[in-house]
C-alpha cells in the first residue's frame, strides 16, 4: 500500500451525513438505470438519509467501513448481526448489508481491500462466516463475490419499493489470517 492509497477506516458518527449523500448516490447510479424511477426513490429515501445512517453508526450489531479517496468517499461497506434466511446453514453467520464501490475506483484492487476488512469486521462481531444478498441481475456484483470465494445457497426477495426482486444468496467462512480488522470498538488491529 502506498502513502497515497486510499484509507479504510470504521465510520464515525459525524460521517453520517456525507454516507447518507454517497450511498444514495451510489445506489441510484447502480440500480436506478433498470428499475422504475419511484422503487428506486422509495428505496432510497427508506435507506439512506443522514438519520438512518446515524442510527446504523451508533448500533452495536453493525461495523460500517468507509474508504476515503482523494475527493470524498470512494466506497464503504456495513457489515452486521442479523438473522440469515433458512438456506444460510453455516455457523455465526454474519451480514455484508452493503458493498459499494464509487465507479472511478473500479478495477483499482480497492473492492479487494475492502472486502478483507470486511472479513476483520465479521470476526469481530463474532462470524465464523460471511453472507450476502445481490440481485441476481446484477452480473458484476456476483462475478466479484465469486471471485472472492461465496457461493450461492440459495434465494431471497428484496423489495425496492413496490416492486419484489430476486436476489441470491451466497456465502463464505470468514478468512482473517493476515488481514487487517476491524475491532468492535472502531480501534484498528
Amino acid at each position: 500500500m502506498t502513502p497515497a492509497s486510499p484509507q479504510i477506516r470504521r465510520a464515525e458518527p459525524a460521517d453520517a451525513p456525507a454516507l447518507a449523500r454517497f450511498a444514495a448516490r451510489i445506489f441510484a447510479e447502480t440500480f436506478g438505470p433498470d428499475n422504475r424511477p419511484e422503487d428506486t426513490a422509495a428505496h432510497v429515501a427508506r435507506s439512506f438519509g443522514p438519520a438512518h445512517q446515524a442510527r446504523e453508526l451508533a448500533d452495536p450489531d453493525f461495523v460500517t467501513l468507509v474508504v476515503d479517496g482523494s475527493d470524498g468517499l470512494a466506497a464503504y461497506a456495513q457489515v452486521r448481526r442479523t438473522t440469515a434466511p433458512p438456506c444460510v446453514t453455516t455457523d455465526a453467520p454474519v451480514e455484508l448489508y452493503r458493498f459499494y464501490v464509487d465507479r472511478p475506483w473500479h478495477g483499482r484492487g480497492l473492492a479487494q481491500r475492502l472486502m478483507e476488512a470486511v472479513h476483520g469486521a465479521a470476526s469481530a462481531l463474532g462470524g465464523r462466516s460471511v453472507w450476502l444478498s445481490v440481485w441476481e441481475r446484477n452480473p458484476r456484483g456476483i462475478a466479484f463475490y465469486t471471485k472472492c470465494g461465496y457461493r450461492d445457497v440459495g434465494g431471497a426477495i428484496f423489495m425496492l419499493g413496490t416492486d419484489p426482486q430476486n436476489d441470491r444468496v451466497l456465502v463464505v467462512p470468514v478468512t482473517v489470517h493476515g488481514l487487517k480488522g476491524v475491532r468492535p470498538n472502531g480501534d484498528d488491529t
